[in-house]
């Protein structure tokens, strides 16, 4: 049976027993969510900002998409301030079930809720929204079907008009054998969440690249165990590519979105206070404890920013305010 790479990936991921329906993600692949708890502090001082901007109001939503485990939205509610704690409403979005351990406070569902006045974040959540996968011809561009079973290839038929309008915008194929992911879904996506916000941000952290370095043979990958495996869509392993984030925050705009920033995770979190920077060795002398914790930190802190690791991701964020 030879299918899309969309539909097989949807199938595999998301289908009957699929990947992300019987597997806890941190067994597969590290993100900065699991690397450290400094990460959902910097979430949190990115949502007490958001607070203090919105005016302080009765309710402050914090929406975490793609929650997983659920471990970044009890991160961030386990260390609100007093102030803040009593007025915040977290809601961990997911296909999976709710997590056994998760706070009672968080609520759990499988779509976004609408009227949200807050911070939504989705973390390595648009890599896994499926996507087909096109390659270019003497003929122009034509879809590649996979075999689910065994990752066999062969090409099928054009895309749609509105793939084809999307790849000569976003990611032009010109030397027959290219490859281009077709983000379009992962668009619509994100413009989804977008016209859900009422009053607030919305913040998508991913593998990006932009229109004017896209990579010739695309992205396609696979992960098991903590490994790259060729991504066979079988549903024994996670399929993700990365994420044309320049062409979601288009789309984010058409639906409303009225400020715009690009930019990565060493800058953005450099931005919230994390900076990697290790604690003067004299320290150790009159508080050796003190001391180890800090640089204990602050490894953590180098991992979140380093530019040739997670540091690396792009920062989407959009506002309506």
């Amino acid at each position: 049976m030879w299918l899309t790479w969309r539909a097989a990936t949807e199938r595999a991921l998301y289908g009957d027993n699929g990947f992300y329906l019987r597997e806890c993600p941190s067994g597969h692949f590290r993100t900065s969510v699991g690397a450290s708890s400094v990460f959902a502090e910097a979430v949190l001082c990115e949502l007490v900002a958001l607070d203090d901007a919105l005016g302080g109001p009765p309710v402050i939503d914090l929406v975490d998409v793609g929650a997983g485990e659920g471990t970044l939205a009890a991160g961030v509610l386990a260390a609100a301030p007093p102030g803040l704690r009593p007025r915040l409403r977290v809601t961990g979005v997911d296909l999976a079930p709710r997590p056994a351990r998760l706070p009672g406070e968080i609520a759990w569902a499988r779509t976004v809720p609408d009227g949200i006045n807050g911070l939504v974040i989705a973390n390595e959540w648009l890599d896994n929204v499926p996507v087909d996968v096109a390659e270019q011809t003497a003929d122009g561009p034509r879809l590649v079907l996979v075999d689910p079973s065994t990752g066999a290839e062969r090409l099928g038929d054009r895309p749609s008009e509105a793939d084809l309008a999307w790849l000569a915008r976003w990611w032009p194929m010109r030397a027959p054998g290219e490859r281009a992911e077709i983000g379009r879904p992962r668009d619509e996506a994100w413009a989804s969440v977008i016209v859900r916000l009422a009053r607030g941000r919305a913040i998508a952290i991913d593998y990006a690249h932009p229109v004017d370095d896209r990579p010739p043979c695309g992205t396609l990958a696979g992960y098991r165990d903590g490994a790259a495996v060729a991504p066979v869509p079988d549903g024994s392993c996670d399929i993700t590519a990365h994420v044309a984030l320049d062409a979601c925050a288009a789309a984010g705009e058409r639906a409303g979105a009225v400020t715009t920033a690009l930019t990565t995770q060493r800058q953005a979190l450099r931005a919230l206070g994390v900076t990697g920077t290790r604690p003067p060795v004299e320290h150790a002398r009159d508080d050796p404890r003190g001391y180890l914790r800090a640089l204990a930190r602050a490894s953590q802190e180098a991992e979140l920013i380093a530019a040739e690791g997670l540091g690396g991701f792009g920062w989407l964020s959009q506002a309506r305010l």
